[in-house]
């Protein structure tokens, strides 16, 4: 009796371990839908300090100059984060029909704009910078050896959905 026992135990055994995990919602492609990345308050300071040693990382590896964190360019980024939420759409240019170098002047960044980057997305911040760095046009702008500060900032809906916008300068 002990034999059978112990045989239907480790079959038992092996089968739950052929079991797959369960995968959240499929979307109609069959693969999985996002995960809602829900940003905190707490988060904030980390969020940006992770993507910055992120982009120093592959600045890098690239030989280029690190880039350090800007508070003009953080809060050009946070402007048109936020009004892409409000357009609903994401695009470089502002309901006001302002363009990067525009909002860049009006938070008083003296220096030279190098670019601008957005997402519109529900991932984190490093599979957003992921994405960035998987398109040539955008890998350019965070490799860019002339920039030498950046601006981070994002909104974040209460859907879940979040504008991201990254700001390059020299």
């Amino acid at each position: 009796m002990t034999r059978v026992s112990v045989l239907i135990v480790c079959s038992l055994a092996f089968l739950s371990a052929c079991a797959t995990a369960p995968v959240g919602q499929l979307g109609p492609d069959g693969r999985p839908l996002p995960q809602v990345y829900r940003i905190t308050a707490e988060d904030a300071g980390r969020i940006q300090y992770r993507t910055l040693d992120s982009v120093n990382a592959l600045r890098q590896a690239a030989g280029a100059a690190p880039l350090m964190l800007n508070a003009e360019l953080n809060a050009a980024a946070a402007t048109h984060a936020r009004d892409m939420s409000v357009q609903n759409r994401p695009w470089h240019f502002g309901s006001d029909g302002s363009s990067p170098l525009d909002r860049v002047r009006r938070v008083g960044y003296l220096g030279q704009l190098s670019g601008e980057l957005i997402a519109e997305t529900y991932e984190t911040e490093l599979e957003t910078l992921a994405n960035w760095m998987a398109q040539l046009d955008t890998r350019l702008v965070i490799l860019d050896p002339a920039a030498r500060q950046m601006g981070l900032a994002w909104y974040q809906e209460p859907n879940g959905k979040i504008w991201w916008t990254l700001i390059t300068g020299s």
